[in-house]
Formats: structure tokens, C-alpha cells, sequence
């Protein structure tokens, strides 16, 4: 049986590894699955830190990775991971005029990353898209029920692809930064558009981050039943870490029982050459490392703490800080706290088909 780990007496001021874990040796202590975990979500970019995120990746079992990585980017890395990584169609994030980024030239891309390979295609809908069409003169640019979108998504439909999307976000973020309703509305509101939409396109899709709501099971189990296309995604450690460790693990049990080969696998993996050096970073993102051992850890923790929660028994303060936390309830957290990261010791056949099973036959079908 695997065992999480005893917590130090002392606890790091290190915000990917606050137990003070080696996590080389770490990875040696996961038993052999006899297959290959495939990451649904990731964002590999950089050439400098994809080298360091691959053998990572690897010693952590992971097979195959699906990355939202730069257009420009895609050559180099397939000819650098082969058939290790395939990718999935996203914007020029870099865009200066944002209307044409998310628009008219997204639909060149997701053509282009077709022509590649690319089988599917990303609309990112966090409540933060509003803000992005504030900044381009129109509140609701980016709808998910928008020209745009709409225009974008009968392009999938006619390429084949499956549709990914982040909606909403989590409920501490509702708690403390959307707190203007009259501009981001309330976090059920976020999911009326993506019901239109999964009615309307009726290819697969994938709803990211356990369809932004893993603080509540029964209005996924409510959104599953609707939608016979819809997929969710395990990504984004921090978030899952604490929101489905509030939950018994016979409830989780139950949850994937019911929903078998319609979770997937993800990680929420960023890599990004900021990371290996200090200075001045351009994003939140990339200020998360300043070191390539700093880079070792932020990647490593990801897949340690998400095997670690799927696989093993007994609970540990997760090793990686968790500033939703402070964001809510500063009077009782720091920064850098974590909440507990407890084990669903989950049986080796529903391992199995969340790790691998259920991607590869949505992949199948689509």
C-alpha cells in the first residue's frame, strides 16, 4: 500500500515543496501501473524548461500529454517528445488587439493546428474573459454563448475536434475576487451558456478543473446526466487537492463509479522558460520558480501531489502552498499554508480507466 509521507516537524518556506521532499526519490516509490498515465491538460512551453518537465513527466508514469502550447512552439517540441505530447488548439495570448487574437485569428489557428494533428480545441471561459472584452470595448467579447465563440465552435465541428473548456472558477475566488455580481455575475450563472452550447454542438466535450465545480459533486452529477457529451478533467493540483479532499472518499468513490470513463486525467502542468531564472517575470505564472531546481519541484509536486491523492492512503499537509486559503480566512492561514491532502487509495481498475482508459476512448470516438 502506498503511504503518504509523515510531515517534518518544520515545514519549508518553499511553495512547491513544503515537506522538504525528494522528489526524484519520491517518484521511485509509486508502484509499476503497467501502463501509461495520459495528462489530458497541460501547458508545455519553453525550450528550456520542457527539458526539465519531460523526464519528470516520465518518472512519474506519464505517458502521453495533451499541452496547450504556442502555435509557434508545436515544432519543436513534437520534434523534440515525438508521440509523447499532442496539443490542443488555443490563442495568440500574446496579442495586442484582443478582439482579432480571440477571433478571427483563432479560427486560423485552430485550422492550423489541425493540419497538425491537433484534435482539440480550447475556449477558455473563466470569469476573467470579461475583463479581457472590458479591455477590447466589449464586456461579453468572449462569451461562451458570443458570435465568437459560437462562430469557433461550428469550425470544430466541421474539423472533427473535440471541444475543451475552463468554466467558472473556484468558489474561494468567487468568495473573495468576483465579488462585483454586476459584472461577473454568480458562479451558476457561468454554466447556462455552457449548457447551450453542449446542447447545440454535440461533438465530445471536456470541462476542465472537474467542470470548475468540484466544491459540489451533485450539481456535477446533475450537469453529467444532461449532457452525454460532456467529460470532465482532473486538472489544476491545488484546487482539487482541496476541494475533493473535503469530501469522504466513499463519495468520491461513488462519483467516479457513476460517471466511469467520463473523468479524466490532468494535471494543469505549466512550464515556461521564466522559471529558470530570477528577475522580473511577465506573469503570476511565471514568478512560481526562479531556479531549475526551483522548476524541478513546481513540476514535480504537481504529479506527486495528484498520484498521491488518486493512489495513496492516510493524510498529509499537501507540500504545495495554497493561497486560496489566506484569501479567505487570513486570519487563520499564511501565504504559503496547504491544506490536507488525503488519500482515495481508489481500486486498480477505476485507477486504470481515469489514468488511461476513459481519454482513450473519448479519443476514439471523436
Amino acid at each position: 500500500m502506498l503511504r503518504l509521507p509523515t510531515a517534518p516537524n518544520e515545514l519549508r518556506d518553499e511553495p512547491s515543496n513544503r515537506l522538504g521532499l525528494d522528489f526524484a526519490a519520491e517518484a521511485a516509490r509509486f508502484p509499476s501501473l503497467g501502463y501509461g498515465i495520459i495528462d489530458i491538460h497541460s501547458h508545455i512551453n519553453g525550450t528550456e524548461a520542457s527539458a526539465v518537465w519531460a523526464p519528470i513527466a516520465r518518472a512519474y508514469g506519464v505517458e502521453k500529454t495533451f499541452s496547450m502550447s504556442r502555435l509557434e512552439d508545436v515544432p519543436m517540441l513534437r520534434e523534440r517528445f515525438g508521440e509523447s505530447i499532442e496539443f490542443i488548439a488555443v490563442p495568440d495570448w500574446y496579442a495586442k488587439d484582443k478582439r482579432v487574437g480571440h477571433g478571427t485569428d483563432y479560427l486560423a489557428r485552430i485550422e492550423k493546428f489541425r493540419e497538425l494533428g491537433c484534435r482539440i480545441v480550447k475556449f477558455w471561459n473563466a470569469p476573467r474573459f470579461i475583463d479581457f472584452g472590458v479591455e477590447a470595448g466589449d464586456k461579453d467579447m468572449l462569451a461562451l454563448d458570443g458570435a465568437l465563440r459560437i462562430e469557433q465552435m461550428k469550425l470544430a465541428e466541421r474539423l472533427g475536434m473535440i471541444c475543451m473548456t475552463h468554466v467558472a472558477d473556484p468558489d474561494t475566488w468567487f468568495e473573495a475576487k468576483y465579488t462585483d455580481t454586476a459584472k461577473y455575475g454568480r458562479k451558476l450563472d457561468h454554466y447556462t451558456p455552457l449548457r447551450k452550447a453542449l446542447d447545440r454542438f454535440t461533438m465530445p466535450w471536456i470541462a476542465a478543473h472537474m467542470g470548475g465545480f468540484p466544491e459540489d459533486l451533485g450539481f456535477l452529477d446533475t450537469l453529467l446526466e444532461a449532457h452525454p457529451n460532456l467529460h470532465l478533467d482532473t486538472s489544476a493540483t491545488k484546487w482539487m487537492v482541496r476541494e475533493l479532499g473535503r469530501h469522504s472518499r466513499s463519495e468520491i468513490l461513488g462519483f467516479l463509479e457513476r460517471w466511469r470513463g467520463r473523468i479524466l486525467f490532468g494535471t494543469d502542468t505549466v512550464t515556461t522558460d521564466e522559471h529558470l531564472r530570477e528577475g522580473d517575470k511577465s506573469s503570476e505564472m511565471g514568478k512560481k520558480a526562479t531556479s531549475r531546481e526551483g522548476a524541478n519541484d513546481l513540476y514535480a509536486s504537481r504529479y506527486w501531489a495528484l498520484r498521491m491523492m488518486w493512489e495513496g492512503s492516510g493524510e498529509v499537509t499537501s507540500p504545495i502552498s495554497d493561497p486560496d486559503l489566506a484569501m479567505v480566512a487570513p486570519d487563520k492561514h499564511g501565504p504559503l499554508d496547504g491544506p490536507m491532502l488525503r488519500g482515495l487509495d481508489l481500486p486498480p481498475d477505476l485507477l486504470r480507466v481515469l489514468y488511461r482508459d476513459a481519454t482513450l476512448a473519448l479519443l476514439a470516438r471523436a
